[in-house]
């Protein structure tokens, strides 16, 4: 894997727990070559994630709509800053400059993100692996309601196993390492047919 697009919070959370595991996944990354692709922020988790790959020699990708930068969060000593638009030019940017999507933890923003490019896999828009850095236990809850909505019959058990759940950034990157895609048929627009 070249890039991986980490989504993560804007603020560093209750427990150090969060921000040992945003330096241990960003020496991981750095520690097989992996570029990182985040937010650009300098705050929080974010900002965490991204001084510690550059400090074990990782390459670092920013990616922040100009609304951001003008709040001045923008982290300035990146490999690479994008500047686009819009809040969903920032996504679609980063989905196209990553070959896989992780979560640490965060807040509504992390979990929109998070979610987004999960259906788009769903859907059949790409075959990148998805997963949830489980720090301390942080989604437990969410991945017990994950697994009750497929038992509920409102997610197909294949779309459920396409979001993986590891405690260690190393477990994480090697199921990353071994994905296999369950077949999808591609959802077609209107506008594409």
């Amino acid at each position: 894997m070249q890039a991986i697009c980490v989504f993560c919070g804007s603020n560093e959370g209750a427990r150090p727990d969060y921000a040992l595991a945003a330096r241990a996944l960003a020496r991981e990354l750095a520690g097989r070559g992996v570029t990182l692709v985040y937010g650009g922020a300098k705050v929080g988790l974010m900002g965490i994630l991204a001084d510690a790959a550059l400090a074990a020699g990782g390459e670092v990708v920013g990616v922040m709509p100009r609304a951001l930068i003008d709040k001045e969060v923008a982290h300035e000593g990146l490999t690479r800053f994008v500047e686009v638009d819009s809040m969903h030019a920032r996504k679609a940017t980063m989905s196209d400059l990553a070959a896989g999507f992780i979560a640490l933890p965060g807040g509504a923003g992390t979990l929109e993100e998070l979610f987004e490019v999960w259906t788009w896999g769903q859907l059949g828009h790409h075959a990148k692996p998805v997963g949830l850095l489980n720090v301390a236990g942080f989604y437990d809850r969410l991945a017990a309601f994950l697994d009750h909505q497929a038992a509920e019959a409102f997610m197909r058990a294949e779309h459920r196993q396409m979001l993986m759940v590891e405690a260690t950034p190393e477990k994480l990157l090697d199921r990353f390492i071994a994905y296999q895609p369950p077949r999808v048929e591609k959802w077609i627009s209107a506008g594409e047919r």
